[in-house]
């Protein structure tokens, strides 16, 4: 029947767009499970050399200063290719940028596991990250366009698990490969699983097809205002806490090129007929919770993989494989919570549960703000259980509520925008963590030292004791002094993570009631697995 006309013979003809799509399931999965692969390498790599910084700088013979770069330069160039992919994805179409994504990934990750300096170990690890950044956004299109109504959930698990896994896990694979082999593995490592994603979704990723037509009139001014704003602004971010924040000038310029560029680039995405980044979808209530939640998420997420293995290492002087056998129960209880939140958000409001997962985030660490210094696997092991349970749930259901209410043609841009949200709310965060430990722990040394009289008898006995102990040493008094200073020094700074652990519980247990302004709101059944050209 076309406009409502029988055929000659009086049958009706079936209309085709009225059915749904045959889905083939097989091929679905297993170029869904290739790009889910590219996604774990990509954001395990920004956390895999967490526990080896010190092996790395032997390495190469670096400077303290210098070795940070090997987180940072990966970080800065991400931030920009992560929202720009869904501009590219339009263009070139997914699988054809996802291949490109993960060939220039591992060409980047055997130049820097290769690096003989530090200059070329940074310069390839911001191309690695630039490259790689493709990889992180385009799965999450993927799940919300390719899949049926109803198996997006199960989509959003598996992402979520990724997402939340990958940093988990990325100091605990790190340490270990740095033990048994040597840091140049936490590079080479990914060779084979590079190379599985190639065939996978080589073979099977055909979900789209690329819009040539979007080349004409590209907005490279665009481009150039969001990568200064990006770039300075995670600069500022990563390295603010370390140079004293805006008293350093790079980080003052910085930071007014930041303030600059942001509202600039905003501007030309709003009045350009072709922007490279598409904000129509913050006119969604939901869209805008969910990138918030999203931002806090990360916080969270980063700021507890940060905490941890930072403690570990400075006030317990735990090895790089010790670190990484302590944070494994949170990729434990992240993965056994993931198939339960896959459920309970089928069924739940998913406003509940993000008011659960954030209340479980601050109920973990707000029991870890009691922290002293004899705390190891044991005593955190709790605090990482309810942690990461609370992390996967809120992850979950945030992304349902972001994507719930957009329609299919918005999910590319709109993908990148929520993972750059979650990537900043982590630089945000550790930065906020950051300056917290600095302030707060001289702050404790000025209390702990104040509170300390010259002529308390308990304190006199205890520094002769101890000189008494460094008799050999040249000036016995001046060694006792200063290992008194060591302790004072060492408790400060264990209050300080107290702090700090309150800090993240209080910003979570805030966002557990920002959750309550989110509206419920559900996919249309009706629309199926769709292409975005």
């Amino acid at each position: 029947m076309r406009d409502g006309v029988l055929p000659a013979d009086g049958v009706a003809e079936v209309q085709p767009e009225t059915a749904k799509p045959e889905i083939n399931w097989t091929v679905l999965l297993l170029g869904f499970a290739g790009m889910v692969i590219g996604q774990f390498m990509a954001i395990l790599d920004i956390q895999i050399v967490a526990a080896s910084l010190p092996q790395i700088q032997a390495g190469v013979g670096a400077s303290a200063d210098e070795i940070s770069w090997i987180q940072t330069a990966y970080l800065i160039p991400e931030v920009v290719m992560i929202p720009l992919s869904g501009y590219l994805s339009r263009l070139w179409g997914t699988q054809k940028l996802f291949l490109a994504s993960c060939v220039g990934f591992l060409i980047m990750s055997v130049a820097v596991g290769l690096s003989s300096s530090v200059e070329m170990m940074i310069f390839f690890r911001a191309l690695q990250g630039f490259l790689g950044g493709a990889m992180i956004p385009t799965v999450f299109a993927v799940a919300f366009t390719a899949f049926p109504p109803e198996k997006r959930v199960t989509a959003s698990v598996i992402m979520g698990l990724i997402v939340t896994l990958a940093p988990t896990v990325g100091p605990t694979l790190g340490g270990h490969l740095t033990e048994w082999l040597s840091w140049r593995w936490l590079f080479f490592i990914n060779i084979f699983p590079g190379v599985v994603v190639l065939f996978l979704v080589g073979r099977y990723a055909h979900f789209d097809k690329g819009d040539a037509s979007l080349a004409k009139g590209f907005d490279w001014w665009g481009l150039g205002l969001m990568a200064a704003f990006l770039m300075s602004l995670q600069f500022v971010l990563e390295e603010g806490a370390k140079n004293d924040w805006f008293a350093d000038d790079h980080i003052l310029l910085l930071g007014l090129v930041a303030l600059i560029c942001g509202p600039a680039f905003i501007w030309r995405s709003l009045v350009y007929y072709n922007p490279i980044v598409e904000l129509r979808a913050f006119a969604n209530r939901n869209f805008v919770v969910g990138v918030v939640m999203t931002f806090i998420v990360g916080a969270a997420l980063f700021g507890g993989t940060f905490l941890l293995p930072l403690f570990l290492g400075r006030v317990r002087d735990y090895s790089a494989a010790e670190v990484g056998t302590t944070m494994v129960v949170s990729g434990l209880a992240m993965f056994a919570t993931a198939p339960f939140a896959g459920r309970l958000v089928r069924k739940l409001d998913p406003r509940i549960l993000m008011f659960l997962g954030f209340g479980l985030c601050a109920w973990g660490m707000w029991d870890a703000r009691a922290v002293t210094g004899d705390w190891g696997f044991w005593e955190f092991a709790g605090v990482q259980a309810v942690r990461g349970c609370g992390v996967m749930i809120a992850m979950i259901a945030s992304q349902q509520v972001t994507m719930s209410t957009l329609p299919p043609h918005m999910v590319k841009n709109a993908s990148g925008l929520v993972n750059l949200s979650r990537n900043v709310g982590g630089a945000f965060g550790l930065a906020i963590l950051n300056t917290s430990l600095t302030q707060n722990t001289a702050l404790h040394m000025v209390e702990l030292t104040s509170a300390i009289s010259q002529s308390d008898t308990a304190v006199k006995a205890m520094i002769a004791g101890m000189a008494q102990r460094f008799s050999e040493s040249i000036d016995p008094q001046a060694a006792a002094m200063k290992a008194f200073y060591g302790m004072l020094q060492k408790q400060a700074t264990i209050l300080a993570f107290g702090d700090a652990f309150a800090l993240l519980a209080v910003a979570c247990a805030c966002a557990a009631f920002v959750t309550l302004l989110s509206k419920p709101g559900k996919a249309d059944p009706s629309a199926g697995p769709s292409e975005v050209h």
